[in-house]
This record gives structure tokens, C-alpha cells and sequence, in this order.
């Protein structure tokens, strides 16, 4: 009997290490890829320079595909996450707003180039080491959170098509963290090595200011600090540098805390706040990316994400006539960041998403 395909997406680290081995067990055929979407270490200078760094480790990805005897490759698509992930990320915050781009990356790069790549050689499923579930009722294939809450990646994964669901497969989104740890010791693989990696990726060596200075020098244009009520306090570097609940880094002193409220492209003006003044009862969701199509078309109530490390929220989603959508929140929400993703939950289940707007 022909074992089914399995197209494995391999970054190096722990949980995609984890799911080769477990779906090497269950009997699939997998076949290993690293999506090169930045220099690897292979390729690093001595001087290691962020330009040259990468999420991905090569090295401990094919030494895993050679420990459990499956095929591996290494897949260039740096041009595709250039476009797609980084000058989004870079004219984002030059424009004023703070997108997220581990969320573009899936969307626009890994998961699409993995489902393409299997499409081309006919294979059965694409798989990845995230934290998320795949799951079939009636017919229906849906998106779910992670079984460790604390690990789940859906959020990342809300913009994925939904058509790419039924061949789509996570192996480790059913386990706890401390049981992929544990598989992998058993595995005998290099647990010191199989690091994670909470920055990202492209930034690994400075933060993300130090990036965006790097690559888009006019993004440092002087403009003002003010106050709510106008009162001007004094001058920023530049409106790329500021997001919304940003307490440190203002070099403002004037007797209080002040946090970043919000920034304005048009007049370069950052505009700063004490903390009661962060909270925001609703927003405005536009781009959006929908697995349930009764979003959109009436009012819905379900539990928003407005972060990746926030606790989701109950809210009820408001259709528009421009095809947005007006959250609601049943409870205030903090330091709203209009590029962020904000997604949507029916319990554990991923309605979608979308990206939160300006006032």
C-alpha cells in the first residue's frame, strides 16, 4: 500500500523537529524543506550583522532529516519574503502603524509556498510545527487553537485560505509544550540546540528601531510630542518609532508617566497620555480574512484577540457598509495599535480576522 505524502516545513527548531519524528511514526512519507527566507548560518560573517540572520537553523533542521533517515531540502524564497513580509513591516511603521509580521510571513510566505510546493509535486499534506489544530465536522474544516493555550499559535494563522485546511496538518497542536520537550530528549535530538526564539526573526540583533533606521533612513523626521489637549512637549526622532502603550524611550519628563496614545502620519505628531486615557471601547477591522462568512453579513459576538500576547475579549462584531467591521467590546480595551491583527474566536475555533484601523 503507498504511504500517503507529507510536505514538512523544518525551521531547526523543537516543534517542527518533533513533528517529523511523530509523523515518521504514524507512517507518512514526509519529505523535510526549510524555507530559506534569510541567510543561514552557514553563510554568517563573523560580524553577524542582522542583515544576515534567519529564524530558520539549517544546520539542525537536515541534521534531524538525516537522524530520522527522510529526504530534505532547503527551498530559496528570500525575494517572497522580502516583498511580503519586510517592506510591509518597514512602510507600516513608517506610515504610523505597527503590523505584525509573523502573521504576514504564514499567510504570504511559508504556508503558501508550502502548499504550492506540494500541489507541484503531488503530494498529499502540507505539515508545520505550529501550535494550532485542524479539525472536520459535518463536512466542514475548520481552524482551532492549540490544546496548550499558552503555546497556541492560531492567531498567527488566521489569515491562511481556507481551502488549504483539509491538506493541512499540525502535528504537535494537540500536545503540551512540556510533552514536546519530553519527545524530543526521548528522540535523542540536540534539546540545547533546538532553541526558541521569541524576536523576530529578521531583527534578532538589535530591535526592531534600529531595523527600520537601517533600511529606511528618511524615516527619521523630526516631529512633535504633544499632549491630548494640543500642548506641544516637545520633538521625537521620527513617528516610526512610536506605537501605542509605549512608556519607555520617550525621553519626556514632566512630573507623570506618559504612555504613546497614538501617532499622526499627516502631522508627524505623537500624541501622549496618561494611562486612563489608553483604553478604547471599540475599533475598526478592515482587510479582513474570513474562514465564517456570517461575519460581514450580521452582528456576531465572539471572543477578539487584539494582540498575540493579550487574553481574548468578548466583543460583538458590527458589519459596515465599506466592508469593515465595528468591534465592539463588551470590556475597554488597552493601547489599540491600528496594523495589528485583531481575531476573532467562537471558543477554540478561528472565525478569522482582520486589521485594526485608525480612529
Amino acid at each position: 500500500m503507498t504511504r500517503q505524502t507529507v510536505l514538512l516545513g523544518m525551521s531547526g527548531g523543537v516543534d517542527s523537529s518533533v513533528a517529523a519524528a511523530l509523523l515518521v511514526r504514524q507512517g507518512y512519507d514526509v519529505h523535510g524543506v526549510t524555507l530559506q527566507v534569510w541567510e543561514h548560518e552557514e553563510q554568517v560573517a563573523t560580524s553577524k550583522r542582522w542583515e544576515e540572520r534567519g529564524c530558520c537553523k539549517i544546520g539542525i533542521a537536515r541534521f534531524v532529516a538525516q537522524r530520522l533517515n527522510i529526504p530534505y531540502e532547503v527551498v530559496d524564497r528570500r525575494e517572497d519574503f522580502q516583498q511580503g513580509v519586510i517592506d510591509d513591516f518597514v512602510a507600516g511603521y513608517a506610515s504610523g502603524t505597527t503590523p505584525n509580521p509573523c502573521v504576514r510571513c504564514n499567510e504570504r510566505v511559508k504556508l503558501r509556498s508550502l502548499h504550492a510546493l506540494a500541489q507541484e509535486r503531488g503530494m498529499d499534506y502540507v505539515a508545520t510545527g505550529h501550535y494550532a489544530r485542524v479539525q472536520q465536522a459535518e463536512g466542514q474544516w475548520s481552524l482551532h487553537r492549540a490544546l496548550d493555550l499558552r503555546k497556541d499559535q492560531s492567531y498567527f494563522l488566521h489569515r491562511l485560505n481556507a481551502a488549504w485546511l483539509p491538506r493541512l496538518m499540525f502535528p504537535v497542536g494537540h500536545m503540551q509544550k512540556h510533552d514536546v520537550w519530553r519527545e524530543a530528549e526521548a528522540l535523542g535530538l540536540p534539546v540545547e540546540e533546538l532553541k526558541e526564539s521569541q524576536e523576530i526573526c529578521f531583527v534578532s540583533h538589535g530591535d526592531y528601531r534600529t531595523f527600520i533606521g537601517q533600511v529606511m533612513p528618511e524615516v527619521k523626521r523630526p516631529g512633535a510630542f504633544v499632549r491630548v489637549s494640543g500642548e506641544v512637549l516637545g520633538q521625537h526622532e521620527g513617528i516610526a518609532f512610536y506605537t501605542p502603550g509605549q512608556r519607555r524611550g520617550l525621553g519626556i519628563a514632566v512630573g507623570q508617566r506618559l504612555y504613546v496614545q497614538k501617532v499622526v502620519p499627516e502631522t508627524r505628531q505623537v500624541v501622549l497620555c496618561t494611562e486612563e486615557h489608553l483604553v478604547q471601547s471599540d475599533c475598526y477591522v478592515a482587510d479582513l480574512s474570513l474562514f465564517d462568512h456570517v461575519i460581514g453579513q450580521e452582528e456576531v459576538e465572539a471572543e477578539v484577540k487584539v494582540r498575540y500576547a493579550t487574553p481574548p475579549s468578548t466583543a460583538t462584531l458590527v458589519p459596515s457598509d465599506n466592508g469593515t467591521l465595528h468591534v465592539r467590546f463588551h470590556q475597554p480595551q488597552r493601547a489599540l495599535s491600528p496594523g495589528q491583527s485583531a481575531v476573532f474566536y467562537d471558543g477554540d475555533r478561528v472565525l478569522g480576522g482582520g486589521i485594526i484601523q485608525r480612529d
